[in-house]
């Protein structure tokens, strides 16, 4: 496999809703080929009279990802005989049965959501020419403490399981709460699924890692992260992007000067505590500082704005060069002052 499995369950697009404030290119001329594969109706097709022929079928139809999804997903040891794997998927399928009816109903017709990635991919081809994009969907239903969203070397991976809607049942049950708080299960919707796919993009072309820089270069870093992924998506709520409630974003709006003075007034910037960029720049319920309604990651949103007064600036900036740029540069040349 080319690229590493991602995994995606949080954060993220209602593709044509409200537009993100630049203007975008026009990428109608741009061709996409992209199908898609309903792996979880295969699976669970109560027609099958014996699962050992039909996983045989499932391997012979779509080999790799079949072997991925039962060694990876579903995690059955490979050295297991057939009628044991039949066995542990058919337990699987049994228990997981109302999850797929749910998912049949909301996605019998995923037509929708195949058109949102193909325009998300003409932006990605428009930016990035070289890039070997994707040129199938698999859909599929694994546990709800495995993998989401997920990109292959030529596949988007989606865990429907993830998009059944904040509201349903298996959101609520211990084996889910225990994993994804309300604040990530909040944005488990259909409508998260372009953005998730784009996130995926994002640290394929723009891998993540470990740094020991400054909390304001993280910051940046994150911010780098979000402009690009905007640009693929550029009628996308920004909100969404970000992952924040619609009225989380409004409240950083209108306060955008009290966040950047948080970090500013408390000497944060130049922080290289863990603890810190954890509190800050990774996902969580809230910002006690900025009161009970200030999302988690807040770090990030001033990040994003550092990176777009950058890009306003510098509009020849390409974003493969925007990835290379080092991130103290970026800050020094933004100039930011909200």
């Amino acid at each position: 496999m080319k690229r590493s499995l991602i995994v995606a369950a949080t954060a993220v697009l209602f593709l044509f809703s409200c537009n993100n404030g630049d203007r975008a290119p026009d990428v109608s001329g741009i061709k996409i080929n992209l199908s898609t594969d309903r792996f979880e109706k295969n699976l669970f097709d109560t027609t099958a009279t014996s699962l050992s022929k039909y996983l045989l079928q499932l391997q012979t139809a779509n080999p790799g990802f079949t072997t991925l999804f039962l060694n990876e997903i579903l995690n059955a040891d490979p050295r297991w005989p057939a009628d044991s794997t039949a066995g542990y998927v058919n337990s699987f399928v049994t228990s997981y049965r109302p999850v797929y009816n749910d998912a049949d109903k909301i996605f019998r017709d995923f037509s929708k959501y195949e058109n949102e990635l193909k325009k998300a991919l003409q932006f990605v081809k428009y930016y990035f020419p070289q890039y070997k994009i994707p040129e199938k969907v698999i859909t599929y239903i694994g546990p709800a403490d495995g993998y989401g969203d997920a990109i292959s070397k030529d596949a988007f991976l989606i865990g429907l399981q993830y998009h059944l809607g904040k509201d349903n049942a298996l959101y609520k049950t211990d084996m889910v709460t225990q994993i994804y708080p309300e604040y990530l299960t909040q944005r488990f919707e259909p409508d998260y699924i372009a953005v998730n796919c784009m996130k995926n993009i994002v640290n394929d072309l723009y891998p993540e890692k470990e740094s020991d820089k400054p909390l304001v270069n993280q910051m940046i870093e994150k911010g780098k992260r979000l402009y690009i992924l905007s640009k693929f998506l550029p009628h996308a709520d920004e909100h969404k992007l970000i992952g924040y409630t619609d009225a989380q974003m409004k409240d950083c709006k209108n306060n955008e000067a009290r966040i950047w003075d948080l970090f500013v007034k408390s000497s944060l910037l130049q922080s290289v505590d863990k603890n810190l960029m954890k509190k800050y720049i990774d996902e969580g319920p809230k910002t006690e500082e900025l009161g009970e309604g200030a999302p988690g990651n807040i770090g990030s949103f001033p990040g994003w704005k550092i990176v777009k007064k950058y890009m306003e600036k510098n509009p020849t900036t390409t974003l493969q060069q925007l990835i290379g740029l080092d991130e103290e540069t970026i800050f020094q040349a933004a100039k930011y002052k909200p």
